[in-house]
């Protein structure tokens, strides 16, 4: 029921600030902007996302197929099986969902967009067929979801490029703070997700792996950031992104091939469920997007923006970060809106400004939470989420007063 009272409550809270607008304001507009919003968000939903997400699916899913009759998503679940055993203890250890969760989180982390929603997708299936209430999430479910939530990547190469094409002098100068803000919510979606299912933290493994994940990254940033230009880190990104989806194709085709396979005939058995899971998302997509749109177009987020700033201000606080709130508080709800207003945030402040850099950060430090649990919990037609929404902000809250916390650190 929580999904239903925050959908229900978008629609209801945009429709009374219109109102509020139209009769205290004199604004005529606010409802065609809103209601023209809904048909523009819903053929969105559809035409940009669900029908293009259809091609991707099938070949993804396609070869995938291929890798698990090759072995190799049983090996990376062999490979990864103690570490998530501790942390997905419904899960069986060497369960194909290991492996399409690690496959997934990879991706994410290299900035694998298009790779990346098909293995979760995927992984969300496998821990489905595992699930005792098909239309509750599970705590294997929440627990994946949550950590989806947090947005862990290593080079956000989109904001950098972005930052390149309005004319900063050092566009790469904000990896550092969103490697460091994304990080802190996987962390905090990590430890509060483990808390809340009774999940011993201490346990040696659990320790051992996010130590060893922690050094790794803190490594590979260090490695970045003193020895390479920013030509240099861009040129690595595009490199190493491209290459570990390359070698992962190869790896499942020769596997496939050395166990005499049908490999055409494993992708096309494979393929034949891209089309369906993305027919099947499409209500909630529809449903979550358009209602997003409402609460936008009805100018609540600027309303509660300016609370903020009077609230921070009497309090004595600096308010130098208020501005770029508009992308935190768009981002759970839409990519796309956040990334209007990061943009928004560097022409109007300037691109080297602090309110520009840090709504990059912003951006760059969480993910899309209401689109992720439409997305994932449709695709297998989980109902009641539970407590995977409110874990989920708590891992975005996390990542914006981390963003703010590095941005003031880095930058003002």
């Amino acid at each position: 029921m929580t999904l239903s009272y925050i959908w229900s409550g978008f629609f209801l809270v945009g429709f009374t600030a219109a109102f509020a607008q139209w009769l205290f304001m004199g604004d005529v507009e606010v409802f065609k902007r809103i209601i023209d919003g809904t048909f523009i968000s819903a053929k969105v939903a559809v035409m940009d996302i669900a029908l293009p997400l259809a091609g991707v699916m099938t070949l993804w899913l396609g070869l995938l197929n291929i890798g698990e009759k090759a072995g190799a998503i049983e090996f990376v679940a062999k490979l990864i099986g103690p570490f998530f055993s501790r942390i997905f203890p419904e899960v069986p250890r060497n369960h194909p969902a290991s492996g399409h969760m690690v496959m997934n989180f990879s991706a994410n982390f290299l900035g694998l967009d298009n790779a990346a929603t098909p293995f979760g997708l995927k992984a969300m299936d496998s821990l489905q067929s595992l699930n005792p209430n098909k239309e509750e999430a599970s705590n294997a479910q929440i627990m994946f979801l949550v950590l989806q939530t947090s947005g862990l990547t290593l080079i956000p190469l989109s904001i950098i490029a972005q930052r390149a094409v309005l004319g900063a002098q050092d566009p790469s100068d904000v990896f550092l703070p969103i490697l460091i803000a994304t990080y802190v919510a996987t962390l905090v979606a990590l430890v509060s997700v483990a808390i809340r299912q009774r999940i011993n933290l201490f346990d040696s493994v659990i320790m051992g792996w996010v130590g060893g994940i922690t050094a790794l990254v803190g490594g590979m940033v260090w490695y970045l950031v003193n020895f390479m230009t920013r030509t240099e880190i861009e040129l690595f990104s595009k490199l190493a992104s491209n290459l570990v989806l390359a070698f992962i194709i190869a790896a499942f085709l020769i596997g496939a091939l050395r166990r005499r396979i049908n490999v055409f005939d494993a992708f096309i058995e494979g393929a034949k469920g891209g089309i369906q899971t993305s027919l099947t998302i499409i209500p909630y997509l529809v449903g979550m997007l358009v209602a997003i749109s409402v609460l936008r177009n009805s100018g609540v987020l600027s309303f509660v923006v300016s609370g903020f700033t009077w609230t921070f201000s009497q309090l004595g606080w600096n308010t130098d970060f208020t501005p770029a709130l508009p992308t935190a508080l768009m981002k759970p709800v839409s990519g796309s809106g956040a990334r209007a207003m990061m943009l928004d945030a560097m022409q109007a402040y300037g691109v080297d400004s602090f309110v520009g850099r840090l709504s990059c950060v912003l951006q760059g430090a969480t993910d899309t939470t209401f689109y992720i649990i439409a997305l994932y919990f449709g695709s297998v037609g989980i109902k009641r989420a539970r407590y995977a929404i409110g874990y989920g902000l708590l891992a975005d809250f996390a990542g914006v007063v981390a963003s703010i916390w590095v941005a003031y650190l880095f930058f003002h």
